[in-house]
């Protein structure tokens, strides 16, 4: 099965050839700066992280080993030392055993927040540039793209020259295919060298996004950030039940042969995406206490699910399953959980783990004990049937998030 998701983000360290931690790692807040970027790549997939240095002590490497619990999924941490300062082209060649066939690159000191499923469902495969418009205020050595962008995000060849609509800048994340070693030399600059090498050999792709994109270059411009991120990043959260809202209810659904999607329902989960929501699955699987699959079947079919909600440029940020049942044949699946709906176990694990206020969030299910979880938990609760999750969102006003609801988090208010 081919996979828009791509699961490794290799993250290029500030210089640490001074002394001290780099400025990422240090604790801003109630987290290191570098957490928040690597909370936003977890929520399209990304489970591995590859830190490139030229220069490793103690402190660094305590400062990447903590960082992980700041995460609010699990993540395998890497990091790869060059011997020498070799340029950031040349540290991605010196990490190459590290590399996955497809991955991110970014830098440690950027955050962004958009929605990057977009990006996913085009650049499928060769080497990407993401692209964000420009700030007019923005330092002239940022050097200006001529493109033509449209509403989610434009492709073109890098080196295009249609008449400019918006100016578009170098956003700082890339995707690339682990091939690109083969235009690494053992010192050499990605922006100098190997971007403009792509570039010629016209391997270098491009796609806009709008959304924030920061950089920070000094402790006080990363506080600056902070201070307009740390709180945009804590969005409003949309919970949905699985079997009766994303896919046809058939009865214990455990494999792809009897998943049916509902109709809409992945389009709808992009916009939701679109609009700056997490969104996330929360799912009793008694299926697995009768016996009907087991929980490796349920993990092969969510990993399908997943994919191919990204392919639709939408993504589920995290997903809970419990699969436990009073009356289970199997002993190990026989009890009461506080996970199993109508109890709120998996939204209340999911809003401590993503630091979610419950009255910016709602839950779609179509049974009564979606309803009493949501509200044992204390977020809003949508009834779906007879109208679908995707006739809902028309009427929803889900733009909340990039104004009123942003104002109310900042704000300390409830709904």
């Amino acid at each position: 099965m081919y996979s828009v998701t791509v699961r490794q983000c290799v993250i290029l360290l500030e210089d640490t050839a001074t002394r001290g931690l780099p400025l990422s790692l240090t604790l801003r807040g109630d987290k290191p700066f570098l957490a928040w970027l690597m909370r936003e790549m977890q929520r399209f997939g990304v489970e591995e992280f590859v830190f490139l240095t030229s220069r490793i002590s103690q402190d660094i490497a305590t400062g990447i080993e903590n960082i992980g619990g700041f995460l609010p999924r699990a993540a395998k941490i890497s990091i790869s030392v060059a011997p020498y300062e070799v340029g950031t082209g040349g540290a991605l060649r010196h990490a190459q055993p590290y590399l996955q066939k497809r991955f991110f690159l970014c830098s440690a000191n950027t955050l962004f927040s958009c929605n990057l499923a977009r990006f996913l469902t085009v650049a499928r495969k060769g080497h990407w540039m993401l692209l964000r418009p420009a700030d007019p205020h923005a330092h002239p050595r940022d050097v200006q793209v001529k493109t033509r962008c449209t509403t989610g995000g434009s492709v073109s060849p890098y080196n295009d020259i249609e008449p400019t609509v918006q100016q578009l800048i170098n956003a700082g994340l890339y995707l690339f295919d682990a091939q690109i070693c083969e235009v690494l030399t053992e010192i050499c600059s990605l922006e100098a060298d190997v971007l403009p090498k792509l570039v010629e050999n016209q391997n270098l792709q491009r796609f806009s996004l709008t959304g924030d994109f920061y950089s920070a270059e000094n402790a006080s411009t990363l506080e600056k950030i902070l201070g307009e991120m740390s709180v945009r990043l804590r969005r409003p959260a949309v919970f949905l039940d699985r079997d009766g809202v994303i896919n046809r209810d058939l009865g214990w659904v455990g494999t792809r042969e009897r998943f049916e999607w509902e109709p809409g329902a992945r389009e709808a989960i992009a916009r939701f995406c679109d609009s700056g929501h997490h969104v996330f699955i929360v799912t009793n699987q008694s299926g697995i206490a009768r016996g009907f699959y087991s929980e490796n079947d349920l993990m092969t079919l969510m990993d399908w699910v997943v994919n191919s909600i990204r392919e639709y440029g939408g993504t589920i940020d995290d997903w809970r399953y419990c699969p436990m049942h009073p009356e289970s044949a199997i002993e190990q699946y026989r009890g009461h959980s506080v996970n199993r709906k109508p109890e709120p176990g998996m939204i209340l694990d999911l809003l401590q783990r993503w630091e979610l206020d419950p009255m910016c969030c709602v839950l779609f299910g179509d049974q009564p004990t979606d309803m009493q979880a949501a509200r044992a938990a204390g977020v809003q609760g949508i009834m779906i049937g007879p109208e679908s999750l995707s006739g809902f969102v028309p009427k929803l006003n889900i733009s909340l998030c990039e104004n009123e609801l942003f104002e109310r988090s900042r704000h300390g208010m409830g709904r």
